[in-house]
């Protein structure tokens, strides 16, 4: 029998001790130096993040008895992970060793085995409105009916996404959910498009990663560029074409020697006639053979003490290219090559490194035009904040489908004599990914609100970090329950496993995110 439903007040007051353990510490770090204790520094991004999730699904709790049994499991795993990161280490965290005691009644009752295994099957109501449940049970049919029945073969084969399931995703409307109703999308504003981004891209990243999931974050990211900083002209000629899927697009920022350390960037773009021409290396172009267009981030100023000051935004067209390699030359010379990194996972986009010499593009390919010098930097941030949040909805997505693999091989495999289920470790295990996968959905449902206000930046920073790392452990989970099938391609769990890896490298790696956004930011605020 399922414990009785806590009182949410209970996880309340747990979130105000952890938070202002997480206050003290942001208050103490303000004052130091802070590249002399990043290790202190970084667990404190993360434990902020933890707690602005706990504090996320207090809400969801009140809301019946189930979510009330999930939100206090939850709020007991971030205390513990808090009290983790700070035990014998107090004195960096300017803390006392107290400062957590008064949370740990919570940890005792609700972290408990015999409390979290009551949740293996009870991953609760997501209380989306009904057009949303509308826009879910749309994807996922779509992603279970196309992409799911393919996803293997294209991981196993290193394969290409099939011109079917983009043309598919096309038809219903995927690629216009954040263009403007005025430039053939679907986006009117408001909580709506955010919201019924994140629910889409769960679904279809449900069904895999690779092939589903990810075709929405690149012309989602070129979209926020467009609307953000493009000129009318533009934002006429190219968001009616993502909209409708006419064009694809991959995105060109990363370079050989400089990853998120943007402001380094080196690939130039040069005024040379009524155009621009483009030199230098991209790497992790992810999609860049399928891609008709390039959103490439190019240092426009050579003054390159101007830093990311001196970088602008461009639109480069270029023909489509299948496989794993490409190599195309332009009538006055010049030449775009590209060539696919093989990775572990994340396969059928392909990821390029992308080599441009002289590559000639028109002069209204510099988004904002002459307003746009100088302004990429920004420009891209604006698609990559919301790039975070489709990331989580990513993230969620994957660990979705961990969790009901897990859940239904436990079920129907027997060892000893049980079924693995019946056993209370693997309850334990399946009952906090239930928790986390949950937990992690409504604090992704909260950002969506906020950044449809225009707020939110360091929140999407926040349940990106966060619910990426929970991605390794529920996958990881997922794969030993399934013991020695999980290591095997026979089951999907493998798949998962492999994907989930990629979620906390790109669109911000982890440390990058702790260390330069979201501790930035929590420090600043705090006098640093």
């Amino acid at each position: 029998m399922a414990p009785a439903a806590p009182e949410v007040s209970e996880a309340a007051a747990a979130v105000d001790v952890v938070t202002e353990v997480v206050a003290t510490a942001t208050r103490h770090l303000a004052g130091l130096d802070q590249d002399a204790h990043q290790a202190t520094v970084y667990d404190l991004a993360h434990a902020a993040a933890a707690v602005e999730n706990a504090r996320a699904v207090l809400d969801y709790g009140a809301r019946g008895e189930v979510e009330a049994r999930i939100a206090s499991a939850f709020v007991a795993d971030v205390v513990h992970d808090v009290a983790t990161r700070t035990l014998g280490r107090e004195a960096d965290w300017g803390a006392g060793p107290g400062a957590m005691a008064g949370a740990f009644d919570l940890v005792r009752a609700y972290r408990a085995p015999e409390y979290v295994a009551a949740l293996a099957e009870e991953p609760g109501p997501r209380h989306l409105d009904d057009d949303f449940e509308m826009v879910q049970d749309t994807f996922r049919r779509f992603a279970d009916d196309k992409i799911r029945p393919v996803a293997e073969h294209v991981h196993r084969t290193n394969g290409d996404i099939p011109e079917d399931i983009i043309a598919g995703l096309a038809e219903l409307g995927t690629f216009g959910l954040s263009v403007p109703e005025q430039y053939g999308g679907f986006a009117a504003g408001g909580e709506g498009e955010y919201m019924a981004m994140v629910v889409a891209t769960e679904e279809l990243s449900r069904a895999s990663l690779g092939v589903g999931g990810s075709l929405i974050t690149r012309p989602e990211i070129l979209t926020r560029a467009l609307v953000k900083g493009g000129t009318e002209d533009q934002k006429q000629h190219w968001l009616p074409q993502v909209a409708s899927g006419g064009i694809m697009a991959a995105v060109a920022v990363t370079e050989p020697d400089f990853g998120s350390d943007v402001a380094g960037l080196k690939v130039s773009a040069v005024r040379s006639g009524d155009g621009w021409v483009i030199n230098g290396v991209k790497t992790w172009c992810t999609f860049a053979g399928r891609a008709d267009v390039l959103m490439l981030l190019a240092r426009t100023d050579p003054d390159r003490s101007l830093a990311h000051r001196g970088l602008s935004l461009f639109v480069v067209p270029k023909p489509r290219a299948a496989g794993h390699s490409f190599d195309f030359t332009q009538d006055g010379g010049g030449r775009m090559e590209g060539r696919a990194i093989d990775t572990i996972g994340y396969r059928g986009m392909h990821s390029f490194e992308v080599a441009f010499d002289g590559w000639h593009v028109p002069e209204d390919s510099l988004i904002g035009g002459d307003a746009g010098l100088g302004r990429g930097f920004y420009l891209q941030m604006e698609g990559f904040e919301n790039g975070r949040l489709q990331t989580a909805a990513r993230a969620v997505g994957v660990m979705q489908a961990a969790y009901e693999a897990a859940r239904d091989y436990a079920a129907n495999r027997v060892v000893f004599g049980r079924p693995v289920l019946d056993y209370q470790l693997t309850r334990v295990k399946l009952g906090r990914m239930a928790v986390i996968i949950q937990s992690a959905r409504q604090f992704m449902y909260q950002v969506a609100r906020l950044m449809a206000k225009g707020e939110g930046a360091v929140e999407a920073s926040m349940v990106k970090a966060y619910v990426c790392r929970a991605a390794e452990w529920v996958t990881r989970e997922a794969l030993q329950i399934h013991g020695g099938m999980g290591y095997a391609e026979e089951f999907p769990v493998s798949r998962y496993f492999v994907d989930a890896r990629v979620l906390s490298i790109f669109e911000g790696a982890d440390e990058t995110l702790a260390l330069k956004v979201i501790a930035r930011r929590l420090l600043a605020a705090a006098g640093g």
